[in-house]
């Protein structure tokens, strides 16, 4: 088990000049890196894995960043660049030494309705097609790819463990696995680590953020049987931590976060990791 930090508590978009923490980052005691790619255009993915090197870290995943314009259940064009995008994504990924592409690449971020039946059906399917396109590719380039469900209020589409395994099934790819994150489990999941349990070896990735977004531990969630639950399915994956602050404008906006949660965010990737290792197995 390996832990990461998400570039999003500390810069949005990611450029070459995020480089610049990547020595905190291993000081710290992070084992890899997960770089939100918001605009394959805004790094240079050759310049960024040097710098990786040299700090002596991993990019272990690629985070895609969904938001409008980018929709696999959307219009024709939606279509297209959100295909466009995530190909990219697939592309850079193992010049920057990682072998996964997360996140809630289905659909756009912040699209929820209530649509008619054989709407939402269409929809699905149209999503379905896309992935498994992407999914093809992806394995040609010895990407994996992993689909995040999202809370109520930023997706109608995929909530919760069950779904996003009902869409991989649908897929049809074994090159398809869930991400799932501790915050989006808390407000959607019954039971997280029985959704945990639940995934088994379809699990590809965890994002460990606090049940406010603020640091992992210092919260509601009951992290203990989080990792009895990991340990249950021989979880051998990463854990990254996804929180976020104000500091950071856009993110900040496009996750809501209104009001200051925790002292600083080095303070929650450092106390964060420190607690989350306090746990592993």
């Amino acid at each position: 088990m390996k832990f990461g930090i998400n570039t999003y508590l500390f810069a949005s978009p990611f450029t070459n000049d995020g480089v610049s923490w990547f020595p905190k980052f291993k000081e710290w005691g992070f084992d890899f890196v997960e770089i939100a790619v918001e605009d394959p255009a805004h790094i240079d993915p050759v310049f960024v894995k040097m710098a990786l090197d040299a700090a002596g870290l991993e990019c272990r995943s690629v985070c895609a960043a969904t938001g409008p314009g980018r929709d696999l259940r959307g219009n024709k064009k939606e279509q297209i660049t959100s295909m466009e995008y995530v190909q990219a994504l697939i592309d850079i990924a193992p010049v920057l030494g990682s072998t996964l592409v997360a996140g809630p690449i289905y659909s756009s971020v912040g699209r929820a309705d209530l649509y008619e039946e054989d709407k939402k059906a269409k929809q699905w399917h149209t999503a379905v097609s896309n992935l498994r396109k992407l999914a093809a590719y992806a394995a040609e380039n010895g990407v994996k790819l992993a689909i995040e469900p999202l809370n109520r209020y930023e997706t109608d589409m995929v909530n919760t463990c069950d779904q996003a395994l009902r869409m991989i099934a649908d897929v049809g790819s074994d090159n398809l696995l869930v991400h799932l994150d501790s915050f989006h489990m808390n407000l959607e999941e019954k039971d997280p680590a029985l959704a945990i349990r639940n995934a088994g070896s379809k699990l590809g990735l965890l994002h460990a953020s606090g049940s406010d977004r603020g640091t992992p531990g210092g919260d509601q969630i009951n992290w203990d049987r989080i990792f009895a639950a990991l340990d249950h399915i021989n979880y051998q994956g990463d854990i990254v931590i996804e929180s976020f602050t104000p500091d950071v404008k856009i993110i900040a906006k496009a996750a809501s976060i209104w009001r200051t949660i925790e002292p600083s965010k080095e303070s929650i990737a450092i106390d964060g990791l420190h607690f989350l290792r306090s746990l592993a197995f």
